[in-house]
């Protein structure tokens, strides 16, 4: 039973108060704010422009860089969601969306910069829209997939009993999204959420400030600010990006994450009350707001029941059927005709390209994935040991929430490529260098989805089954063996999933660094993506992208999806 969370009738009977006239001004300076970066956007694009470090600048890129990321993640949000709910409605869909979202995922950020630039130039030739445009998809592609995921792995865990109670009470598709799927799916969406964003300023450095062939697109930001001051050996302008960088990541967890967590907690299931709940100042006040109650009950009740009228079915059998391939998801002819077209194009353009790789170039590229492969699952093994326990400690401790959240979230966010001259001359005095240092920038690109995987879960554990286990005195050993890692264990493999992906996308800023003017770089698939895109080798780009998702793609079938599986049929929670 979730926990009540409607404030009592004396908070209900509160004037308008100068917090909410507070709340109205925020709103229209975030509008305000919205329109006037959105209309830097629209004009002419400097292929000459010069990054400024002076302090002075940092608001304005910084704002550029805060709407980058807001759309992107909306889109990210959107795609989703839509994605998930075709994937699991629909057992065709299931079979090709599915492996595509492997595949997608395993694509590294960089193989997909030149096709994105190069085609929205064209379509916005002159304009600075096209290389914004680029910059946004190519931040939604470190976004989207662990969300994707996530709520998959949401949707193929609710237990049957309470679809067969939906079914009984003949709830309609759009019954079923709202009071079953989407609360489902809240909690892990959230914190997937938290690790979409600090991944899109991971890899912010490359995305705002990248070359392709001769030519070098640099877009104002706070990622091209870093980029161009951690080149440049400019320590002041590196310590003002990464204070402003950090204020941001803050500021965000007080106004977004935190009121996002301590509502989630609404669709956590349990049969009795946790002591121990997250909170969030900003969301207790909002609950408190007379103006966003009068606002509910005035304008989005109203409209919010007209629009659940008009998607409630007509006829009471009319229902979203799962996972029959049938109904609203049904797949037609046309849409696997124009597939079809569309996959067998791109097999000969591939095909094509694949013939201009040189013998030499494919033995470069076998050589490299052996090794990447090595690094990735070294760095893999390496967060599995200190993640779990410490995301489980996070989770099922509220208060240790509080204090950890964001400090997790700062470290996750910081754009580990700013840092690493630093740790590659420390690697450099002690031996090793990007050997070691490779793995190092892989664990910060790879543990991070597992931690915040693993801390919904733990969060996602019914507080009752832990009581069960005091009353029955388990010892500690027995409560992970039998209690916590079966509870995390979906969330640990969407986590393992999604950090492999990760990991293997870090492989292109950890075996390639660009630093004092000077390029370090150790054999390995990642390397050679970078080189090649730097370069405009198209061909030999194509082939280690291709040979790169099909490591991937195998390692998810053979070996995590059987696992995915078995949490979806043992450890779900019933």
């Amino acid at each position: 039973m979730a926990r009540p969370l409607t404030p009592d009738n004396q908070t209900l009977n509160r004037a308008w108060t100068w917090q909410d006239g507070l709340m109205i001004l925020a709103l229209i300076a975030l509008i305000f704010w919205i329109v006037n970066t959105a209309a830097q956007f629209t004009g002419r694009y400097d292929p000459t422009i010069t990054i400024e470090l002076s302090p002075a600048v940092l608001p304005s890129y910084t704002a550029q860089t805060l709407l980058r990321m807001l759309i992107a993640y909306m889109i990210s949000l959107v795609f989703s969601i839509l994605y998930s709910y075709i994937a699991y409605y629909n057992r065709t869909a299931e079979k090709i969306l599915l492996p595509l979202l492997d595949i997608l995922q395993s694509i590294p950020v960089l193989s997909f910069l030149p096709g994105v630039v190069l085609a929205l130039i064209a379509l916005f030739p002159g304009s600075r829209m096209g290389v914004e445009l680029a910059a946004i998809i190519l931040i939604y592609t470190g976004m989207a997939w662990n969300m994707t995921f996530s709520f998959y792995q949401s949707l193929i865990s609710v237990p049957q009993e309470l679809r067969e109670v939906a079914k009984i009470y003949r709830l309609g598709w759009w019954q079923r999204v709202w009071t079953l799927d989407l609360p489902a799916g809240a909690i892990g969406l959230i914190w997937n959420s938290v690790m979409s964003v600090a991944g899109g300023w991971f890899f912010l450095m490359a995305i705002e400030s990248f070359t392709i062939g001769e030519k070098t697109f640099t877009l104002p930001g706070l990622g091209s600010y870093l980029a161009t001051a951690a080149n440049e050996q400019d320590y002041a302008a590196l310590i003002y990006g990464l204070a402003v960088l950090i204020g941001v990541i803050i500021t965000i967890d007080i106004l977004v994450w935190r009121p996002l967590i301590a509502w989630g907690e609404k669709f956590k299931m349990e049969m009795v009350e946790a002591e121990n709940v997250p909170k969030s100042f900003l969301l207790d006040f909002l609950r408190r707001s007379p103006t966003l109650r009068a606002f509910h009950q005035q304008i989005f009740a109203p409209v919010w029941e007209r629009l659940d009228e008009q998607l409630r079915p007509k006829h009471p059998r009319q229902s979203l059927a799962p996972r029959n391939g049938q109904g609203h998801w049904r797949i037609t002819p046309i849409i696997l005709l124009i597939s079809a077209v569309v996959v067998g194009w791109g097999a000969i353009a591939f095909v094509q390209q694949m013939f201009k790789v040189s013998w030499q170039q494919w033995q470069q590229i076998t050589l490299g994935a052996v090794l990447t492969t090595l690094r990735v699952m070294t760095a893999l093994l390496l967060s599995l040991l200190w993640t779990v326990p410490v995301g489980v400690a996070i989770g099922r401790n509220p208060r240790a929430a509080q204090v950890l959240q964001p400090i997790v979230q700062i470290a996750a966010s910081v754009p580990a490529t700013a840092l690493f001259p630093v740790l590659l001359l420390a690697l450099a005095n002690v031996g090793g260098g990007l050997e070691i240092g490779s793995v190092a920038l892989m664990m910060l690109g790879t543990m991070w989805y597992i931690l915040f995987n693993v801390i919904a879960g733990a969060q996602a554990i019914p507080t009752e089954l832990f009581e069960a286990a005091v009353v029955y005195q388990l010892p500690w050993w027995q409560r992970w063996r039998t209690l916590i890692l079966p509870g995390i264990f979906p969330y640990l493999m969407t986590g393992i999933i999604t950090a492999v992906g990760g990991a293997w996308n870090a492989s292109i800023v950890s075996e390639y660094v660009e630093f004092q003017n000077q390029t370090e770089q150790t054999l390995g698939l990642g390397a050679l993506i970078s080189e090649a895109s730097v370069r405009g080798d198209f061909p030999l780009l194509m082939a280690a992208t291709a040979v790169m998702s099909l490591l991937v793609v195998l390692t998810n079938r053979l070996v995590w999806r059987p696992l995915y599986r078995l949490a979806e049929t043992k450890y779900q929670l019933l």
